[in-house]
């Protein structure tokens, strides 16, 4: 289980290091907005770019951040009925959807983009707005950010047949809805006191 276990780690560096540098990626998009704002009000100055660079910048972020997310285990969860099963039904909960539900879609789009993003790239394609951006940059923020999804799955996989096995601690025990609300109420609370 070792092997694997070095190859779950290598995604895992990768996507945090992917992940915390993309976040610069909004402030950029803020300043690029901001900017823009400003240079439209100010000197009656505008152009479709400065918009759609916005957009790519916050897709790009968003994309490639997914993978980030996972690993933070941080993903939107209905832990209603998650959270009244045992942590090793649970486990079994996200390793069968991890194996027939993420990775296929996953792997599906990694499949069709292939294809999507290399035409794009060759034909130069671009945005018909006047002022417009190449394309394909945007597309390929697509395959990078599936393609990031589907390594972190694999990791995610490994961790949790690793864990299932006693090979390692869990990473991200399972806390409910209530009992986090719980702990932020005794952490504001604690910070609140004199």
């Amino acid at each position: 289980m070792e092997g694997p276990l070095a190859l779950s780690r290598a995604i895992d560096r990768l996507n945090e290091f992917v992940g915390k540098w993309v976040s610069w990626l909004i402030l950029v998009s803020i300043l690029v907005s901001s900017t823009n704002a400003v240079v439209r009000k100010a000197f009656n100055i505008s152009s479709n770019a400065w918009l759609e660079l916005q957009w790519y910048l916050f897709s790009a972020a968003f994309l490639l951040a997914a993978a980030y997310t996972l690993k933070q285990n941080e993903h939107i969860r209905i832990d209603i009925v998650y959270g009244m099963w045992p942590r090793r039904v649970q486990h079994w909960i996200d390793l069968i959807g991890h194996i027939f539900f993420l990775m296929p879609f996953c792997l599906l789009m990694v499949y069709y983009l292939v294809p999507y993003v290399t035409r794009s790239v060759r034909s130069g394609e671009m945005l018909t707005n006047a002022g417009g951006l190449i394309i394909w940059p945007a597309k390929a923020m697509l395959l990078a950010g599936f393609f990031l999804l589907a390594l972190q799955g694999i990791s995610e996989i490994i961790k949790k047949i690793a864990v299932m096995r006693g090979h390692m601690d869990d990473p991200n025990p399972f806390v409910s809805s209530h009992e986090q609300a719980e702990i932020e109420a005794k952490t504001l609370a604690g910070e609140g006191s004199p």
